[in-house]
């Protein structure tokens, strides 16, 4: 039996190592497809000894974000400190679970047309788990006799943001004049933060 690096040759099989497969698999996190190109063999040969040392494969789902997040979760918790820190966490877990919308499964969703509750929800996910400003994206809808550009100044004014993090502005027939109707002069905006990890760890600190 010859030994070349990490890859031993018994008659003439390849039998790719256990602390290989776990070095590159679990801990770096490389797909099933990368390990067999680094061996030149096959995705079932990186399978079948997968299998064989009882390495549980990853979901589509676990392996869509890994592929979209390479470097680790773009969020970091924070367990808060000081009372303003517990304030704000606090604040901002209320929102959510009155405003937020849990049965998107993929990412982290609230709307509303309080630009001070937008921008307070904002600043949860900013101080509380280290969301970068720029990666939020938002969405804007709008009654049809109000003006576009107004409003989409208005919000990007309110809450220092660009106007490349909106999506297509959504129109909605006007209806009588009341009081929903005088709060949303602006529209009712939508801010959303595309990770799953981060919204199954909000919900899971929701009351059950």
């Amino acid at each position: 039996m010859a030994k070349r690096g990490t890859i031993l040759f018994v008659s003439n099989r390849r039998l790719i190592s256990k602390e290989f497969l776990i070095d590159l698999y679990l801990k770096k996190g490389r797909s099933i497809k990368d390990i067999a190109r680094v061996f030149g063999c096959s995705n079932h040969k990186v399978r079948y000894w997968m299998e064989r040392y009882l390495i549980i494969t990853r979901s589509i789902s676990e392996a869509i974000y890994l592929k979209n997040n390479p470097d680790g979760d773009p969020f970091v918790f924070k367990n808060p400190v000081t009372l303003h820190e517990a304030l704000l966490f606090g604040y901002g877990m209320g929102l959510y679970w009155g405003e937020g919308t849990k049965a998107d499964k993929t990412s982290v969703r609230l709307g509303n047309t309080d630009p001070v509750l937008i921008l307070k929800f904002v600043e949860f996910l900013v101080k509380c788990f280290g969301v970068a400003l720029s990666d939020f994206k938002f969405g804007l809808q709008l009654f049809n006799d109000v003006s576009e550009q107004e409003a989409l100044d208005f919000w990007v004014k309110s809450l220092k943001i660009k106007k490349s993090q909106f999506y297509k502005v959504v129109r909605t027939i006007s209806g009588s004049i009341g009081t929903y109707r005088k709060k949303s002069r602006y529209g009712v905006l939508t801010v959303y933060y595309h990770n799953k990890k981060l919204r199954d760890l909000l919900v899971s600190f929701l009351p059950m």
